[in-house]
């Protein structure tokens, strides 16, 4: 089995095509990223207590939504680069990836949303 170290195929096109693997699979943990940031975000408005009954019961649909992509992302991670790839993507961007505390929810406010206070 060939391996990107493998000296026979150390050319210049072998080491394009590396770049490219990483700089799409880079693409595709950031995309992770951000669909984690965007579920515990919700996750911390929708807990907060700030929002009506129906907008609680949207928000948890959206939720539902969000935590379906994640995990498609999480598929296609392995499907693309591997299954290692994708449990080394997903456990990296479930350590790293945090709502900062100064973030809160603002109930009464007019736009209704998350603040950096």
């Amino acid at each position: 089995m060939l391996t990107h170290n493998d000296p026979s195929i150390a050319g210049p096109a072998s080491r394009y095509v590396l770049e490219h693997f990483q700089a799409n699979l880079g693409d595709a943990v950031e995309q992770l990223a951000g669909l984690r940031f965007s579920i515990v975000l919700s996750a911390k408005w929708e807990s907060s207590g700030a929002l009506s009954g129906l907008a609680r019961t949207e928000l948890r649909d959206e939720l539902r939504k969000l935590r379906v992509k994640y995990s498609d992302k999480i598929d296609e991670i392995a499907m693309n680069y591997g299954v290692q790839a994708a449990i080394v993507s997903q456990e990296g961007v479930e350590r790293e990836v945090r709502v900062p505390k100064k973030m809160t929810p603002q109930p009464h406010s007019e736009d209704a949303g998350f603040h950096d206070i």
